[in-house]
């Protein structure tokens, strides 16, 4: 049996976004048999060798980080095929909160995935609540994962 690979991927400037990876990765990985792979930088084509794609990013000015926009263009630029694939989006904001549901849209509408909604958004630093609810939504992958 091949295991399913789950990318959790994220870009924090003040450690926020950064903690909800940990636990969302943490979560994924009480399923067994998957693989899951934290990480703050991929390329375009390794998005593809994925079974499941978890995205975090702040909101900056109603916006996800440059880092995730590029990588989302690139991507498009490159045809690289995530349909049917699980997307999943999580963040911390100050005062607005938007990325995570752009990212969502953007993992839908333009690469087909299947995914996890509403994105999980959580105001300032996690606190115990919201870090099981990042668990929560990356046992949820996993389990998605293993079913697809």
């Amino acid at each position: 049996m091949i295991m399913p690979k789950i990318l959790v991927l994220y870009y924090s400037r003040t450690g926020n976004t950064e903690k909800m990876a940990n636990a969302v990765a943490e979560g994924a990985r009480t399923v067994q048999s998957t693989e899951v792979k934290l990480d703050f930088h991929t390329t375009p084509e390794e998005l593809a060798s994925f079974d499941a794609v978890a995205i975090g990013t702040p909101t900056y000015y109603h916006d996800m980080s440059s880092d995730v926009k590029t990588l989302f263009e690139e991507a498009a630029v490159k045809n690289v095929n995530l349909t049917d694939k699980i997307g999943a989006a999580f963040g911390s904001y100050g005062w607005s909160g938007e990325a995570p549901r752009l990212i969502l849209e953007i993992l839908k509408n333009k690469f087909q995935m299947r995914v996890i909604e509403p994105p999980l958004i959580l105001k300032y630093e996690p606190d115990e609540t919201g870090l099981t609810k990042c668990r929560e939504l990356g046992k949820k992958i996993a389990e998605l994962t293993l079913r697809a």
